[in-house]
């Protein structure tokens, strides 16, 4: 394709960006698997606050709801149909190299759908404001998008369960520690993040809401700086349990064949 002097190298870093968020940031791909987190115990009045705040994490049984999240790298919000096995991804990535990206992903069970928008300099690629209908087969990398492996897509449960200290401040209302140094917690932050936080990594502290509903609202961890990595909260927020609209496949206008460019830009 026709691109301006420089613009390709661009291109490849910021689609390298965000296949590598999509790859190892849980905020966009959780780390458990469609029955996390099962495990979690019923809230009940004699439960610890800790289980208490595992029980309100979603479990699939809620209906469709909406979520967002971010953390040091990236902004995400989207919503999730557990009885479709399906979610819908919206991502907006820092400027690199004064290119902004705005990506798109809709996936129920194996089918994929993407839209993309690159903005910032000329001669960037422009692909249709449509749902691209993905080809499995025309990806060399399963990991350039994302896949639907559970409804808890900001990893809360594995989060929480980490937890050490846990306090109900007020009803709905809870603090404490994480310990994400190690595990499955430590899968949440990005590659090598939890390592450089050494000691400071296993005492994180966060806050979480519950909402009247019993269903959690709210989870923000504190992470400190590491490294050249600057302080940051890790938020994830989920809302309209039950009310959020359905999901489901995209017809007639609203959709095309992804075009070759788009297959380029996600093989890097």
């Amino acid at each position: 394709m026709t691109q301006a002097t420089g613009t390709a190298g661009t291109i490849r870093r910021t689609v390298g960006t965000v296949a590598a968020v999509l790859a190892a940031t849980t905020l966009l791909a959780g780390c458990g698997t469609e029955s996390e987190p099962a495990a979690a115990p019923q809230s009940s009045p004699s439960a610890s606050p800790k289980d208490a705040l595992l029980a309100a994490v979603p479990d699939g049984t809620e209906g469709a709801f909406r979520f967002s999240g971010k953390d040091a790298s990236s902004t995400i919000d989207g919503r999730i149909d557990p009885a479709a096995n399906a979610f819908e991804l919206n991502m907006v990535m820092p400027p690199d190299d004064g290119v902004v990206v705005k990506m798109s992903f809709l996936v129920i069970k194996n089918q994929n759908w993407v839209k993309a928008k690159f903005s910032g300099r000329p001669g960037l690629p422009k692909f249709p404001d449509k749902w691209m209908k993905l080809d499995p087969t025309k990806l060399t990398d399963a990991a350039s998008i994302p896949a639907y492996d559970g409804v808890d897509q900001g990893n809360t449960g594995p989060l929480i369960q980490a937890a050490t200290e846990v306090e109900e401040k007020s009803p709905g209302q809870y603090v404490g520690f994480i310990d994400v140094s190690a595990g499955e917690a430590a899968k949440a932050l990005e590659d090598g993040e939890a390592a450089a936080l050494g000691e400071a990594g296993k005492k994180v502290p966060f806050t979480a809401v519950v909402g009247a509903d019993k269903h959690l609202a709210s989870l923000t961890l504190r992470i400190p700086a590491a490294g050249k990595t600057k302080a940051y909260d890790y938020v994830v927020k989920y809302t309209d349990y039950g009310s959020a609209p359905k999901i489901t496949a995209p017809t007639g206008a609203a959709a095309t064949k992804a075009p070759a460019t788009a297959y380029e830009l996600l093989n890097g």
